[in-house]
C-alpha cells in the first residue's frame, strides 16, 4: 500500500509540476507574443502572436489554468510588466484601445477550454470553428471597446478591429488546431 501511495504522490506531482512548466511556457508565450508586433497606420490596435498562444494554451491547460495564465499576464502588465505591445505596461493600458481585446482573452479561454475535450478527437475542421469562435470573440468584443472608446459606428469599428486582423487570425488557428491535439498527445 505504501508502494502505491509513493507512486500515485510522485505522478500527482509530475502531472503539477506539468501544469506549471506549461503554464508558465504560455505566460511567457503570450508575453514574448505582444512583442512580436505589427502596427498597422489605420488602426491603433496592433497584429500581435498573442493569441496563438491563448487558444494553444487553453486547449493544452484546461479552464481552470488557461483562466489562470490570462489572469497572470493580465495582473502583471496591470501592475508594470512590460507585457503589453510595443512594450507597455500598467492599468490604464487596459483601458485603452486594446484593451477590450486583452480582456477578452479570458472568456476566449474558458471558450476554448471548455469545449475542447469534445472536439480535440475530432476532424481538423472541428478544432479549426472552434478556435475560430474564440477569435472572433476576441475580435468581436475588441472592436466593441474600440467602438465605445473612440466613439465608432458599427461600420467603422469593423474596419478598424475586425476587418485588418482576419487574414492573421486564420493562420494563428490553423496554427493552434493543427499543433494543440499533437503536443497534447505528446
Amino acid at each position: 500500500m505504501d508502494r502505491v501511495m509513493g507512486a500515485l504522490k510522485v505522478r500527482v506531482g509530475g502531472a503539477l509540476a506539468e501544469r506549471f512548466v506549461l503554464s508558465a511556457f504560455f505566460l511567457l508565450g503570450t508575453v514574448l507574443g505582444a512583442y512580436v508586433e505589427i502596427p498597422l497606420p489605420f488602426t491603433p490596435v496592433p497584429v500581435t502572436l498573442q493569441t496563438l498562444f491563448v487558444l494553444c494554451g487553453a486547449a493544452w491547460l484546461g479552464r481552470s489554468w488557461s483562466l489562470g495564465v490570462q489572469g497572470i499576464y493580465l495582473g502583471a502588465g496591470a501592475l508594470g510588466m512590460s507585457a503589453f505591445a510595443g512594450a507597455a505596461a500598467g492599468a490604464v493600458y487596459l483601458a485603452g484601445p486594446t484593451g477590450g481585446y486583452l480582456w477578452a482573452f479570458l472568456p476566449a479561454s474558458l471558450l476554448v477550454a471548455g469545449l475542447w475535450p469534445r472536439v480535440a478527437s475530432k476532424s481538423l475542421w472541428a478544432r479549426v470553428a472552434l478556435m475560430s469562435a474564440a477569435s472572433l470573440l476576441i475580435l468581436t468584443l475588441g472592436a466593441a471597446w474600440l467602438s465605445v472608446l473612440l466613439h465608432l459606428s458599427l461600420a467603422q469599428a469593423l474596419l478598424m478591429g475586425v476587418l485588418p486582423f482576419l487574414p492573421g487570425e486564420a493562420l494563428k488557428v490553423a496554427c493552434a488546431a493543427t499543433l494543440a491535439p499533437k503536443v497534447r498527445r505528446a
